[in-house]
């Protein structure tokens, strides 16, 4: 049987028709499509399988091995967390005097998201702000640049005024990210008269972090006197605000709040009122004498409590906390007065003659002399070629007499010896220095107090590469030549002469209120009784003279009786000195211990005993 039918197929020339016949012969097998090959096929289906494998497989790592991880990056992307500053502790005086608060300030904000920090986004941003801040853009470029990748905020300015808030404000919808921050800032009660007792507080810098890792450099810390040595309970504990922001930064709601808690507050021993009579007794001095800088520390002797502390010329530590310009600071640091140096535990001075009391303790208990000893002065001594000078012709004195007048050459002869008396030689004066206190820091809670200084034999020739002559230790015996001492080791080593001999260390800091307790700094003793009780009496007798009879007469008319030490000190090459005065009082009952010093006084001016008497004129009569 044989088929003819036709069939149409698609060729290069058209559709042609051909017949069974054709295709059944194979004439036109290469013009007939052909399928698929089945092993191609099969390679693709297996290829898309896998890919749906791999798919599904890395979708079930991301979701159970890596779900958490990928969750919290995804919450921060949505979440902010600002720290919020704790309210640092206040800081009163002995009676309840508030020197130190909080008030209320705006800090301008911007939530750290990475897109903020990127420098297109930095820059459009900044150009945004110094429109409406034009003078306060150099300050937001700085804190800019500060940020790190671990904070979480930048706070651009500090203590906004109620125009530049009102003015953000205005604008706030062309500043994604930025907000202003309900914060505090500190007040110093009259700043120029207690800046070098409390200090101040400022920004921290890269520098201080690395001792204070628990830190940021969006924090504040303490940076001088007692706002940084009580630094740690000061602070607080910062709070924190969880806020949602959306992709722009721009915060949608507060999830979660913690509020801060506030710092301990500080009760010191400084009595206000006598610290600010001080100051101005001080102070109107040197205007008037036309005079650059001054000292004066006032101690209880009983107990080493610090009642006042002051220091010529001052600085306003309230320009710190409202954030000082660089004009401001460049100003301060070259003053040549140096106005932020604290001389009353930092300035290392020749005591003068203040040193004398020191040195008939240490006479009489070696022996060198009884109270009875006289020796007689006729304006000077000669070693040698050199002659060592006295301020004038005293005439025999004992070691009572030689106190109140201030004989050098008593005090020569007791110090490296002259006729028949040997003198107690450098090494006793550095040993009953160094139990008096001099020679090292006290160790008052404020930080940058000074050690003063006692030379040695072996020192100079080490230093100086020099030999020890007999007139470095007349030098030594009546404060000068290489002795120094600090205005504050001059009253506590006075304090030890009028409290019988207990020496002390000097306290600030009285109380610290913490969590609704109080931790009190109570007194500590450093040493006492080093020196027989009869000695003690003779010196203090010694120093009531120059009240009575020597060279500080003008307090014979005060309400009580008072016990003192004039000193001089000669430096420079113009007949400058500096004028000392350290006393006690009352004398049989001592509550108070005064030192006063008053730089560069001219050969003839003395003014430390008149501002000495104006001081207890006012302590006595409240």
């Amino acid at each position: 049987m044989s088929y003819n039918k036709k069939y149409k197929i698609k060729g290069r020339a058209g559709i042609e028709e051909i017949s069974d016949s054709v295709i059944m012969s194979g004439d036109a097998v290469a013009k007939i499509e052909t399928p698929f090959n089945k092993k191609f096929l099969n390679i693709f289906w297996f290829f898309i399988v896998g890919m749906i494998v791999v798919l599904f497989s890395r979708v079930l790592y991301l979701t159970i091995f890596k779900g958490n991880y990928y969750n919290t990056i995804s919450e921060k992307n949505r979440t902010r967390t600002l720290i919020v500053k704790a309210p640092r502790g206040k800081i009163y005086d002995r009676f309840g005097e508030i020197l130190v608060y909080n008030i209320p300030s705006l800090d301008l904000i911007m939530i750290a998201d990475s897109s903020m920090r990127q420098n297109i986004n930095r820059n459009k941003l900044l150009q945004k702000l110094k429109k409406l801040f034009p003078e306060k853009y150099n300050e937001m470029v700085e804190n800019f640049n500060n940020i790190s990748e671990t904070d979480s905020f930048v706070v651009l300015l500090r203590d906004m005024t109620q125009r530049e808030a009102l003015l953000f404000l205005e604008n706030k919808v062309d500043l994604p990210g930025l907000q202003v921050r309900k914060t505090a800032r500190r007040d110093y009660t009259d700043g120029l008269i207690f800046s070098h007792i409390l200090g101040y507080e400022g920004k921290i810098k890269k520098k201080e972090l690395e001792n204070n890792e628990d830190y940021s450099l969006t924090d504040s810390i303490g940076k001088q006197g007692l706002e940084k040595y009580y630094e740690k309970y000061l602070r607080g504990i910062p709070g924190k605000i969880n806020l949602e922001v959306n992709s722009r930064g721009k915060v949608i709601r507060e999830m979660e709040i913690i509020s801060p808690k506030q710092g301990s507050d500080l009760v010191l021993n400084i009595d206000a009122q006598l610290q600010k009579k001080i100051f101005d007794s001080l102070s109107e001095t040197l205007e008037k004498e036309n005079l650059k800088a001054g000292v004066a520390v006032a101690i209880n002797p009983k107990n080493g409590e610090v009642l006042a502390l002051v220091s010529l010329p001052s600085y306003d530590n309230n320009l710190f906390s409202r954030g000082i310009s660089r004009e401001d600071y460049a100003h301060l640091i070259s003053d040549p007065n140096k106005p932020m140096f604290d001389r009353a535990i930092a300035g290392e001075y020749p005591p003068g003659s203040t040193f004398k009391p020191l040195m008939a303790v240490g006479a009489l208990t070696e022996g060198v002399i009884t109270e009875h000893t006289q020796i007689e002065s006729r304006g000077g001594i000669s070693v040698g070629s050199w002659y060592f000078g006295d301020w004038k012709a005293h005439g025999f004195t004992d070691v009572r007499k030689a106190i109140a007048v201030s004989s050098d050459v008593f005090f020569y002869s007791v110090g490296g010896g002259y006729g028949g008396i040997r003198g107690i030689g450098m090494k006793k004066i550095k040993e009953y220095s160094s139990e008096f206190g001099l020679g090292s820091p006290t160790g008052i809670d404020l930080p940058g107090e000074a050690s003063g200084f006692i030379p040695t034999s072996e020192w100079k020739k080490k230093k100086l590469n020099e030999r020890w002559y007999i007139g470095n230790t007349y030098h030594a015996s009546i404060g000068q030549g290489y002795v120094t001492a600090t205005p504050l080791q001059l009253a506590d080593y006075i304090a030890t002469i009028a409290n019988g001999g207990t020496l002390y260390q000097p306290r600030i800091v009285s109380q610290i209120k913490k969590d609704g307790e109080t931790i009190y700094n109570k007194a500590k003793v450093i040493r006492s009784v080093f020196a027989n009780s009869k000695i003690i009496k003779i010196v203090q007798e010694g120093m009531r003279m120059t009240v009575t009879d020597g060279t500080a007469k003008m307090l014979n008319d005060l309400p009580v009786a008072v016990a003192g030490k004039t000193g001089t000190a000669q430096y420079g090459r113009d007949d400058k000195t500096f004028g000392w005065f350290v006393s006690y009082a009352p004398y049989d009952n001592p509550e108070i211990v005064l030192v006063i010093l008053v730089e560069g006084q001219e050969g003839h001016g003395y003014y430390a005993v008149p501002i000495t008497k104006d001081i207890y004129e006012y302590y006595f009569s409240r």
